[in-house]
């Protein structure tokens, strides 16, 4: 830790916009790269400060394409394939969680550890797609922030426009790699000022509450310095029309709001304050944060949107754009990619799709059935419910659409429409998932009975070649999108009063609103009034809604531990179905008849209250005794 707090560079040079090129080092330095650089030079004015600021973008991971699989996923949502055991996912089914160290990571598959830190964006695929990783680029990020922090004096050939903008990023940063790091490890030091590489460093470990307070000061800050959208301000003309991911007021009230979320929910209060509840002042801020933020979108004075749902899969994917980044309207805080048609191509589409429809034996990852037993009925219910009319004889009838886009299930297409009816296809032009189909498969194929389709077209196989140079498939994760922040909305508003109709001061939208906004975009049916009478049943449907409208998407791990439930059955299980066809496959395969429906319980995750935290570096813990390891590790 102390070797990436105390690291210190002056320039960096990363364009932001969409397409994530790199720019010349023009834009924002007046010196040659070879010149001996001052801290005078550095900061005096706006091009240059920003030119030092632009690093800070680089320590983003792209958790999805930090190596040619990845697993990023590690609740009880996915299930890597047979005899691959290098992934973190595999590595936390055993109890693991040493595995996200590097080195633990004999691979370098993850994207939390690397051994050595490479931020040069100029060389995507030497370094920096594989380099740059949650625990040294946050640390070295945060020194980063405080230099820029301790020398804002400096700049002064700049508007005070300008000047915010450079304090509001710097902020912001900081905030945000605490945030990430506490959300995994705890209460940590709260570094807010530059540390002299000469003096002995023991700064303690803070309490959860105590980091996130200082983590919203920073998020506050940043949000009252910074504009909404950089595009509609003279803050810097030259990069009109690149500003999609510089960070900008929503940005930061979104993770001002969800510090306070995750500091008011049940794990971390607990080891703040003892209690297990949800803790009803910190919910209380988040839905002030989230508020203020909603009621901007909704007054249609942001950049953002919700998506409709059949331009959905433009969150996720694009496909015949120019390699154009995903996210469209909703995408709040992305990072920067090293060659995205590429990384998603060669590795990342491949773990989607079983052996017999591509060249190469990749890793293959698949959703657990228990989680896909969260996609409910479009009538809004959840399939346990008596009243949901779910059958298992025809399990994938009457589904939330969201079911439909985010999961291949027996008998759905897998290649397009002019490849179907080919030779060389045959009878692998739909899914045969049914117990002994040939998409079934422990190693190469499904184990549960599913495969994920959310982040890849029907052409991404060898025969449409979707995946090719020309359509340049670009697939991204998000890191925060806007149907998260109503959800979160929804959590902190209900649990900050108790009800579902809460709702914070500066927003009308009530907690039961909020979720349903996120319903209606998709076709599904409101909350059923059995669900909104009693807290503990509105947030089991909060709880739902998040598990669908953000699958795979990175959260579900770290939701079940702040829930207090990663130990607890059934979130310990990971099953797969078996079932047969009746008869033919349907016309439309959602009318399919199956027979002997049953889950089995494939992987059983024997957790203990240590497993919610990971462990800190046996390097780090032996500095000094303020900086102690976590409980069980």
């Amino acid at each position: 830790m102390k070797k990436y707090i105390i690291k210190y560079a002056v320039m960096a040079c990363l364009s932001l916009g969409l397409a994530g090129t790199a720019a010349s080092c023009t834009d924002y330095l007046d010196k040659a790269p070879e010149s001996d650089v001052t801290p005078e030079n550095a900061f005096k004015d706006f091009h240059n400060f920003q030119g030092f600021v632009e690093e800070l973008y680089a320590c983003i991971p792209d958790m999805a394409k930090q190596y040619w699989s990845n697993s990023w996923n590690w609740g009880e949502d996915e299930v890597i394939g047979v005899d691959c055991n290098y992934h973190m996912g595999y590595k936390v089914d055993q109890g693991d969680f040493w595995g996200w160290q590097a080195e633990h990571d004999g691979w370098g598959a993850g994207f939390m550890d690397c051994k050595t830190l490479n931020l040069d964006f100029t060389t995507p695929n030497d370094g920096f797609r594989w380099n740059r990783d949650l625990w040294p680029a946050s640390w070295y990020g945060i020194r980063k922030c405080n230099m820029g922090l301790a020398n804002l004096d400096l700049l002064t050939d700049a508007t005070q426009e300008q000047k915010n903008a450079i304090a509001g990023q710097l902020y912001f940063f900081r905030g945000w790699f605490h945030f990430m790091l506490i959300q995994y490890f705890g209460g940590l030091p709260y570094i807010d000022k530059v540390l002299p590489p000469n003096e002995t460093f023991n700064e303690p470990r803070l309490s959860y509450h105590e980091c996130a307070d200082k983590a919203a000061d920073d998020f506050r800050m940043a949000a009252d310095l910074l504009p909404i959208d950089w595009d509609k301000t003279s803050i810097s003309p030259s990069t009109k029309g690149n500003n999609q991911l510089r960070i900008n007021k929503i940005m930061a009230l979104g993770y001002l709001g969800k510090n306070y979320l995750w500091a008011g929910s049940p794990l971390m209060n607990k080891v703040s304050t003892g209690s297990e509840s949800y803790n009803q002042e910190y919910c209380r801020k988040a839905a002030e944060a989230f508020g203020e933020l909603l009621t901007l979108v909704e007054k249609k004075q942001t950049q953002y949107s919700l998506v409709d749902f059949e331009d959905y899969s433009d969150l996720f994917y694009t496909y015949g754009k120019n390699a154009q980044m995903p996210g469209s309207t909703e995408a709040l805080f992305r990072g920067l990619v090293a060659d995205g048609w590429q990384n998603s191509t060669f590795g990342l589409a491949l773990q989607f799709v079983p052996a017999s429809y591509k060249k190469e034996n990749n890793p293959q990852l698949s959703p657990t059935a228990n989680y896909v037993h969260y996609y409910g009925m479009a009538n809004g219910l959840p399939l346990d419910d008596q009243e949901s009319k779910w059958d298992k004889n025809h399990p994938w009838k009457g589904r939330d659409p969201r079911f439909y886009h985010d999961i291949r299930f027996d008998g759905s297409p897998m290649v397009s429409d002019a490849k179907k009816d080919s030779k060389e296809v045959g009878d692998l032009a739909v899914a045969s998932l049914y117990t002994g189909g040939n998409a079934r498969d422990d190693q190469f194929g499904s184990r549960t009975g599913f495969l994920l389709g959310k982040f890849i077209p029907v052409t991404a196989n060898k025969w449409d070649e979707g995946w090719g140079w020309s359509p340049q498939l670009h697939i991204y994760c998000s890191y925060m999108r806007l149907a998260d922040i109503y959800l979160m909305y929804a959590e902190a508003a209900a649990n900050a009063t108790g009800s579902s109709t809460g709702k914070s001061t500066n927003c009308t939208l009530t907690a039961l609103a909020a979720i349903n906004t996120i319903r209606k975009r998709a076709g599904v049916e409101g909350v059923n009034d059995k669900y909104t009478g009693s807290i503990d049943l509105f947030n089991s449907e909060i709880r739902r809604e998040r598990a669908v409208e953000l699958a795979y998407e990175g959260h579900r791990f770290t939701d079940l531990r702040r829930w207090l439930l990663i130990d607890k059955k059934p979130y310990t299980e990971k099953t797969a179905v078996d079932f047969q066809r009746v008869g033919e496959l349907a016309e439309n395969p959602q009318e399919t008849a199956v027979s002997g429906y049953t889950y089995r319980v494939i992987v059983t995750r024997n957790f203990t209250e240590k497993h919610y935290w990971l462990p800190l570096k046996l390097s780090d813990v032996t500095l000094y005794p303020e900086f102690y390891q976590n409980p069980g590790w």
